[in-house]
């Protein structure tokens, strides 16, 4: 991920302007705004992981500051504990509070997940407003300042040092964690979910990681507040509160960083200046600000849905990342089949949706070294049967095997992780990372770094390899001068071979290539036939999926027709050309007039 902030100096200088900022001689009322702007901040660093990245809304945000605040706050005033010590104690009951929570709610979709956040950001709004312990609605009195060395850090300037340090470093963290392996694989949460469980992500665990940082973050904030305010009740962790977190989101840049603080800035100083100027332009006392609010957030999402930051992200320097992995170790390799030795083995496989039957007991195998084709005219049900091969769908009976080993009942990441690496009939990429990170997915099995590791770096070294690999593999394909190109500029063919480079990055022992020759042109086909020779060489085991019959005509050593989801046949290329059966598939007619190979392309089932 490329960042204009993302090195040590500018982030020195950041830390540097926060000191420097404390020794400003600014009014009281200016360090309490910049204190709370801190505050908001890091719960919005957490949504902007959470919504703007990860693609998952929660309203309940202010709801796990509620329980950083009274973890600290009771701990401190019933049993005298440091502050230092609570921070982690409410650290370790939200994010373990997180955990549940998304094991429960996180396999929603739709527009039951936001919902089930306002269920249970009420439920411990309640639940906080009526234990006798917790002191119900009046909450907790008598919270201590932080102090450190006999230093008191729980007011003013010293806490602006403190919180802007701990803001600084959650964007620092996040930004590492985003330039990563874990990164890429929370990036493609809010569009390539499919994608990424073909390619061995568990999608569900990482969308349970960023619900638990981002609490994490909101617990921290909790933390702070409980001992800035020396007082805890109810009222900061209600409904209205999560709710003005997301609008601070958005209005920065739910996708950004630096747009988390923007949001957060922009919104508490528009609160306390409206708050003043709208009872004296209206001649009358209400929340009046609240109606202004909810008019800029239709504006921002109709004009400016990448938020405000967006605007400034524009004159930033933006240069390509340095490509520090020339020197990187090559990753392993897993162990391939020999050569002429059975790799996929599909027996008497079906799939019902309903009534319909779309496979009907296709069996054919394929073996190590050897390009098949799976052809047939539309309806035929080919993509369908790559989905049942790679687990993107389940059987309704058969049994698919590999290198030996009963695949089929497997989730997509489970057989990936078996060494089955396949492309898509229409190309699922993320069009916001640039090509060399949409190819290192393919990697990510590869690899073993966490979240924490990434946001302490202590991932480089294995970042240097992965990002070689998929540089290798880009290379391969005929776009190494297109590593740093935004995948979303691609055109049509250039996205087709960066899949095939996506795909060979996970060290496939069988690769399924789904139309791949799809809106390439003459040239790029021609190295395409090349790339699959090679491959064919080196004992690689390969499916095709294709319309263009030159092109399977001239690769493939054994090609399988289906129509209307039956085999009808399968053999040697020239056996397929010169069978009556396969004319009269895609001609309706029996007559000896024209072959398959010189039929124009069909869109495939």
């Amino acid at each position: 991920m490329k960042n204009p902030l993302n090195n040590t100096v500018l982030r020195l200088l950041l830390l540097a302007a926060v000191g420097l900022i404390a020794c400003l001689p600014l009014p009281d009322f200016w360090v309490t705004q910049l204190n709370y702007i801190g505050l908001y901040s890091l719960v919005v660093l957490g949504l902007v992981l959470l919504t703007g990245i990860g693609g998952l809304t929660s309203f309940g945000q202010a709801a796990f500051v509620g329980v950083g605040a009274y973890t600290s706050a009771y701990l401190c005033t019933q049993y005298g504990l440091s502050p230092w010590l609570t921070v982690f104690i409410g650290l370790a009951i939200t994010g373990s509070s997180a955990m549940l929570l998304g094991v429960l709610t996180l396999r929603m979709s739709g527009h039951y997940l936001p919902l089930a956040t306002i269920a249970w950001g009420l439920s411990l709004y309640y639940l906080m407003g009526n234990l006798d312990a917790l002191g119900k609605y009046d909450g907790l009195l008598g919270v201590p300042g932080i102090t450190l060395f006999g230093w008191d850090l729980g007011g003013g300037k010293p806490f602006f040092v403190l919180t802007w340090v701990l803001v600084l470093l959650g964007a620092f963290a996040l930004i590492n964690l985003l330039d990563s392996r874990t990164g890429r694989a929370i990036r493609s949460l809010r569009t390539g979910a499919l994608m990424a469980e073909a390619m061995g992500i568990n999608t569900l665990r990482f969308k349970i990681g960023i619900f638990t940082i981002a609490a994490m973050f909101a617990s921290v904030s909790g933390w702070l507040f409980a001992h800035f305010q020396r007082t805890v009740n109810p009222s900061p962790f209600g409904l209205k509160m999560g709710i003005e977190y997301l609008f601070m989101a958005v209005l920065g840049g739910v996708g950004q960083v630096w747009g988390a603080i923007t949001g957060a800035l922009l919104t508490k100083l528009l609160e306390d200046q409206l708050q003043v100027l709208l009872p004296k332009l209206i001649g009358a006392n209400g929340n009046f600000e609240t109606i202004v609010f909810g008019i800029v957030l239709v504006l921002v999402l109709k004009y400016l849905p990448d938020g405000l930051w967006s605007l400034v992200a524009r004159w930033l320097p933006n240069p390509p990342r340095a490509e520090d992995w020339t020197q990187a170790a090559a990753l392993p390799e897993r162990t391939k089949p020999e050569a002429g030795s059975m790799v996929l083995d599909v027996r008497a496989i079906r799939k019902q949706f309903g009534g319909l039957t779309a496979v009907n007991d296709i069996s054919f195998s394929i073996r190590a070294g050897q390009i098949s084709g799976l052809i047939g005219p539309n309806g035929a049900g080919k993509s369908t049967t790559f989905n049942l091969i790679t687990g993107v769908l389940g059987l309704t009976s058969g049994e698919v095997r590999f290198r030996g080993q009963v695949v089929s009942g497997l989730p997509s990441r489970q057989i990936a992780q078996r060494g089955i690496s396949r492309t898509f009939q229409h190309v699922k990429m993320i069009p916001e990372m640039t090509v060399l990170e949409n190819v290192a997915l393919g990697a990510h099995l590869r690899g073993g770094k966490g979240a924490l590791s990434s946001m302490l770096r202590l991932d480089r070294h294995e970042e240097q390899r992965l990002l070689r690999e998929a540089a290798h593999q880009l290379q391969r394909v005929g776009m190494g001068a297109q590593l740093h190109e935004l995948a979303g500029n691609l055109a049509m063919g250039p996205q087709r071979l960066l899949e095939i480079a996506r795909a060979l990055c996970s060290d496939p022992a069988l690769l399924l290539l789904d139309e791949p020759a799809a809106g390439l042109r003459h040239k790029e086909k021609l190295a395409l036939g090349a790339v699959l020779r090679q491959l064919r060489a080196e004992g690689m085991a390969i499916l095709l999926v294709e319309h263009d019959m030159d092109l399977v005509m001239d690769v493939c050593d054994h090609i399988v027709v289906m129509e209307f989801g039956t085999h009808l046949m399968e053999g040697t290329p020239a056996q397929v050309q010169a069978s009556p059966a396969v004319r009269a598939a895609y001609l309706g007619t029996d007559e000896d007039t024209t072959s398959p190979a010189t039929q124009p392309e069909e869109v495939s089932a």
